[in-house]
């Protein structure tokens, strides 16, 4: 609005890499934030060490989403720009696509909708699944074949890594198919994460599905949950 490049996409695998992480222009397997960035950033095994942006790039955006779902904007952006700094040296805007998609992904995880700008800057360089999935964060149709393997999953509750269950759930929602059972779903699977910003999201609509049968003690019982969670909730960023 998000899971991080190996050396460069090339037309066939890097020797000494695995073809599910060196083929060109795949989506990494799984949705987690150190494995995906992992994927998009990294190096892999058996090669020269890998040059200093990779590394720079894989942390700052780790930093990023990490401190994105936790409510810290300030450190957030300051190392969503690093990254994007870090990666665009390269000259790829290929792989600074993904970087803003995963921001993206992670907004949407927290009910945060609309088209993904970095992204869409970069659309006419970014690959057939790239565009997939920011069409996919947008609710949009898409080729299931082309989007990251856990969100071609039926549903978000079979999805096992929880920043990939939130953002379907997210996507689930803003296309009107997020019933009482998924954002119940959705509360937990932020609340275990300690993901602050998700969390009180989540517990929002939450709170609007009890307010809508009138006064109850759910009701009350989720405003106080709602002010427990938002009580230590990191300042705002400054405006720049």
């Amino acid at each position: 609005m998000m899971e991080p490049p190996t050396a460069a996409y090339h037309s066939h695998p890097p020797r000494g890499c695995s073809g599910r992480l060196g083929a060109a222009r795949r989506w990494p397997e799984r949705a987690c934030i150190a494995t995906l960035i992992a994927a998009l950033l990294a190096g892999c095994g058996n090669r020269p060490q890998a040059p200093d942006w990779q590394g720079n790039a894989k942390a700052a955006t780790e930093r990023s989403v990490a401190a994105y779902l936790v409510g810290n904007a300030r450190v957030d952006a300051a190392e969503f720009s690093r990254a994007r700094d870090e990666v665009s040296r390269t000259g790829r805007a290929d792989l600074l696509a993904r970087v803003e998609l995963l921001h993206c992904a992670a907004q949407v995880a927290s009910l945060v909708f609309g088209p993904c700008e970095g992204f869409e800057r970069l659309r006419a360089d970014a690959a057939a699944p790239e565009r997939a999935y920011a069409d996919y964060l947008l609710a949009k149709p898409a080729d299931a074949a082309l989007l990251p393997e856990p969100h071609r999953a039926a549903a978000p509750a079979t999805i096992a890594d929880p920043l990939a269950r939130l953002i379907a759930a997210g996507v689930a929602f803003e296309a009107g198919r997020a019933d009482p059972t998924l954002i119940a779903l959705a509360v937990d699977t932020a609340s275990a994460q300690g993901w602050r910003r998700p969390l009180l999201a989540w517990l929002g609509v939450q709170l609007k599905l009890a307010e809508q049968s009138g006064p109850s003690d759910e009701a009350e019982r989720l405003r106080r949950r709602i002010a427990l969670v938002g009580a230590q909730a990191p300042a705002p960023a400054a405006a720049p």
